[in-house]
């Protein structure tokens, strides 16, 4: 009996499982795992982006310029003055975030006069050049700051809705939404905040 070569072929052995190619195909799908939380964490902590509304930070920062913002540094820290910070004016989640500077923090005493800020009744050692302020608003009698409480200005002084204002008034540690870092408008005009 002659066997045929050619043609349909219904005794095909099965093909063996390869065991080498299944353990690649998993240390990939295990690595990608990896690479998406990492991707995942790193966004979720650092990547929060906002705009800048205004020209409250100006020369700092201007209208509509973008801002890198830190959300996991203050887990740990807590803000310290001269930090420019991103928050929600009385955790009003409608409202748009509002990036100011901090001038003081919990147990602080604030006093604005004659356009100068004091706090703890020392003049504030200013991190960059500001006006004299013409409207000291709720800081024209000392403040003093609760236990978890911030006082923001914005580096315009006399164009910002900051802590002076009833409406903003002092800032909740549970409000601010984190540090901004980064700034960039273009490749040629970014860099990082201090």
């Amino acid at each position: 009996m002659r066997r045929r070569t050619k043609g349909l072929n219904f005794g095909k052995q099965r093909k063996k499982f390869n065991v080498g190619l299944f353990k690649e195909i998993i240390s990939w799908i295990f690595e990608m795992a990896i690479i998406v939380v990492i991707a995942y964490t790193i966004v979720a902590f650092f990547g929060f982006r906002t705009s800048v509304v205004g020209n409250a930070m100006s020369p700092t920062l201007k209208n509509e310029e973008q801002v890198l913002v830190n959300k996991f540094v203050y887990l740990f820290t807590q803000p310290k003055s001269g930090d420019i910070v991103v928050f929600l004016p009385n955790g009003n989640e409608k409202s748009h975030y509002y990036v100011r500077r901090v001038i003081a923090g919990p147990g602080d005493t604030v006093l604005i006069e004659d356009g100068a800020v004091y706090v703890n009744g020392e003049l504030y050692d200013e991190a960059t050049e500001v006006a004299s302020i013409v409207d000291p608003g709720l800081a024209e009698e000392e403040i003093t700051l609760g236990t978890d409480e911030y006082f923001v200005l914005g580096d315009n002084r006399n164009s910002s809705e900051d802590s002076r204002m009833a409406n903003i008034g002092n800032i909740s540690k549970d409000y601010i939404v984190g540090k901004a870092w980064f700034y960039f408008t273009s490749v040629k005009d970014m860099g990082f905040l201090h």
